[in-house]
């Protein structure tokens, strides 16, 4: 975090001595990493003078190391808007490292307009009668009630005792019923110091948290405004309070339906309510967020005032009731429109990014198999953006843009990236528009790694951020609907705050995926495929022998004819069109044209480029877009480290497996296994022949069908006009009759 914010002084809106020990210590750790000294520490630390011990913070304060992932600035920002900050801010502002984009601030009324409502304290004063009130409204007649009358003086201050806790709401509300005098029912109290009353039933075993058994109320108290102030905050919050009460002091006791399961529901819901309560002026004390809190007892005489009930069942009926009218005030949504006020002036297009796929400001997901090459396929649009080029078949903008690298070692993305220019042939003039952000090791979950993106961004006028890979990121179930709609809701984040396009890629689910359509391809819940304004999926292609050949064929002819041009500039008229397509003929013009030693480097080179040919994989492309018509798929080699266009149409006929008719699978299948079959056959030939060759014996055609588990006259036939599965043995093996009139087998003269 950077030191425009002045930590120590958000520290004077945190008070240590309502702090539990572990937020004592995220402050010392969040100071130290944003690189504070101990002595900060200690003397925030020394205004808790209970807890405080000389030297203490000193040995802590050397006790932190370090972590992954550490408690920063953030944590202090945070605990001192719970408790009244509110930052300065301005249009133009950057973000902190930590803060959340769009948080809903949960502000509904102005303190700044809220008249004052008068708090009076009862003409016809009963004490017997607001305690009775106050039972009834919050408890059961069979629940336990704890209270305290007595209390202790504890370093200047009168500290309550740990009281009463065995007798229930209904014995007590008979009992004061029946007395002249409520104190015969709850005893003395001092009257220059009050009493108090727990406001959640007890187990009748005890006051701490443990012994509460509904978690039906909060505390919220402040003493930070005047009572009439806090009055009309309370009422305009329309807070679902159940009793008001007035402390006989400077404050309101609001006890608040919170209705919790649990004390886990508990405290979520009394942090969402402090920070309703903090955010919309009425600064809660934090101390009291107990379940088993004391409160004020109403009916009771403090130094000379009334601790009395002001109101009860005010505000919303429920927790429930409160909640969903807080999230409807501040949902943070626009307004509908009427489409006839915008007829006749609509607004603009986003301009395209990617012309006929994608708008800048909007996103897109690139989903596929592995080994597709799908984090070159990106990068090969980083480079395309940033020199303004054509990514594939389509046209991109011209901007700056961020990769954010999730998955590779800073160098070997670096690496990538400029073998992908050496590759393409393209001059790198617009490196300046290409930034880099490896997280490899550090990166955190979407929603949390999304403000900092923003804030690193800010300013930059990137036109698209690529995020590689998303699963490096994901929140929550990839199955999960929900879920995922929520983590996808961050890249929207993304393209609003900084009006530039998201790219992302992500995996495809496991199994065949000719059959589906390419938005079921993606692995996870079907929100990754609907949610982006363009998805490109890639499918991988099965190629044949045949169409291998042909493209090394062509590889090995631009090889050749790229090594003539650069060694002679009239050999294009010594041979013919078609010459130039077949490698057989460039190769033998080649080495009657070049020398010995030129001719060598020329078979080094087409050894490569075959060598080359052979590790491609081909790819389609089939698009779902919501902005633009779809375009017919596109088929495409990975060369690596680039993807290239199958301009020529090679791969346009190849269909995906679970694209194609039973009949042709099944021809296909009997061809392969023929293929295997032929190929066994032959290695075993081959391996038996050469044994008996190795002994120096003729090799006896019968002796050899013998190894080979067949007939003779079946072995023989091979060499004769037969099947054609082994007829491609003649190429390399002919039989004869030997001096003994039996048949032999040799290998022919040509090997």
């Amino acid at each position: 975090m950077e030191r425009q914010t002045n930590l120590l002084e958000l520290l004077e809106y945190i008070d240590p001595v309502g702090l539990e020990y572990q937020d004592w210590i995220n402050i010392g750790m969040a100071l130290k990493e944003e690189g504070y000294s101990a002595a900060d520490w200690e003397a925030w630390s020394m205004r808790d003078s209970a807890r405080y011990h000389r030297g203490e913070c000193v040995r802590k304060w050397n006790s932190f190391n370090g972590s992954g992932t550490p408690v920063t600035g953030g944590t202090i920002v945070q605990m001192a808007k719970e408790r009244g900050w509110v930052p300065e801010r301005n249009p133009g502002h950057e973000l902190d490292w930590d803060d959340m984009i769009n948080l809903d601030e949960k502000q509904v009324i102005d303190t700044g307009w809220i008249e004052e409502r008068e708090v009076s304290a009862p003409a016809s004063w009963n004490p017997k009668q607001e305690l009775i009130k106050y039972l009834e409204t919050l408890f059961d007649s069979t629940e336990n009630v704890g209270y305290v009358t007595h209390s202790f003086e504890k370093d200047g201050k009168h500290m309550p005792s740990k009281g009463v806790w065995d007798r229930t709401a209904g014995q007590l509300i008979q009992e004061l019923y029946k007395c002249s005098d409520m104190l015969d029912v709850i005893g003395d109290y001092d009257q220059e110091v009050g009493a108090w009353i727990r406001f959640n039933p007890l187990d009748g075993k005890g006051i701490k948290n443990e012994n509460v058994t509904e978690f039906r109320y909060a505390l919220v108290e402040s003493d930070s405004m005047e009572i009439e102030k806090q009055n009309a905050v309370i009422r305009e919050l329309e807070l679902p309070v159940a009793c008001l009460v007035h402390s006989g002091d400077k404050s309101l006791h609001a006890v608040v339906r919170v209705d919790a399961a649990d004390y886990q529901e508990y405290r979520k819901r009394v942090d969402y309510l402090y920070h309703i309560c903090n955010k919309n002026g009425l600064q809660v004390d934090r101390q009291n967020k107990n379940p088993s809190r004391l409160s004020r007892m109403p009916g009771i005489m403090r130094n000379g005032k009334k601790q009395f009930l002001v109101d009860t069942n005010i505000g919303k009926a429920s927790w429930n009731e409160w909640y969903e009218w807080i999230e409807s005030i501040n949902d943070d949504l626009p307004e509908p429109e009427s489409l006839e006020s915008v007829w006749d002036h609509l607004p603009e297009l986003s301009p395209c990014l990617i012309d006929g796929v994608l708008r800048k400001g909007h996103k897109m997901l690139i989903a596929g198999p592995s080994k597709a090459g799908k984090s070159f396929l990106q990068i090969e649009l980083c480079i395309a953006i940033a020199e303004g080029r054509r990514w594939l078949q389509w046209q991109c903008a011209k901007g700056k843009v961020m990769y954010v690298n999730l998955e590779l070692d800073p160098a070997s993305c670096l690496h990538r990236f400029r073998d992908v220019y050496d590759t393409l042939g393209w001059s790198p003039s617009g490196l300046a528009n290409i930034d880099i952000w490896n997280l490899r090791g550090k990166s955190v979950p979407m929603d949390k790694l999304a403000p900092k993106l923003i804030r690193r961004a800010a300013k930059k006028d990137y036109v698209a951020v690529v995020i590689d890979p998303i699963y490096k990121v994901i929140t929550g179930d990839e199955n999960s609907a929900d879920q995922m709609a929520a983590f996808c809701n961050q890249f929207d984040k993304v393209c609003t705050e900084l009006g530039c396009a998201v790219i992302y890629c992500h995996h495809h689910s496991k199994g065949s995926q000719g059959g589906k359509k390419s938005m079921d391809r993606a692995s996870g819940s079907g929100v990754f495929a609907r949610d982006p304004d363009a998805l490109l999926d890639l499918i991988e292609l099965e190629t044949t022998e045949a169409l291998i050949k042909q493209e090394e064929n062509k590889a090995v002819c631009e090889a050749c004819k790229q090594y003539l041009n650069r060694h002679f500039s009239d050999w294009e008229e010594d041979v013919s069109l078609d010459d130039m397509l077949s490698s057989v003929q460039m190769l033998d013009y080649c080495k009657k044209k070049l020398s010995k030693a030129q001719y060598s480097d020329l078979n080094a080179i087409c050894f490569a480029v075959a060598d080359k040919v052979k590790k491609m994989t081909a790819w389609r492309i089939d698009g779902t877009l919501r902005e633009f018509q779809k375009f017919e798929p596109l088929n495409l080699w990975f060369d690596y480290p680039v993807h290239r266009l199958d301009d020529v149409g090679s791969l346009k006929d190849i269909q995906p497996d679970a694209e194609k008719p039973v009949w042709q699978k099944a021809a296909e299948n009997r061809k392969k296994q023929a293929e295997d079959k032929r190929l066994k056959k032959r290695n075993e030939f081959e391996i038996e022949f050469s044994n008996i060759e190795l002994d120096g014996r003729e090799v006896s055609a019968q002796e050899l069908a013998d190894k080979l588990e067949t007939s003779s006259k079946e072995l023989l036939a091979w060499f004769g006009d037969g099947k054609r599965q082994k007829r491609d043995l003649k190429k390399d093996f002919e039989k004869y009759i030997g001096e003994d009139g039996k048949t032999y087998i040799r290998r022919s003269a040509q090997n």
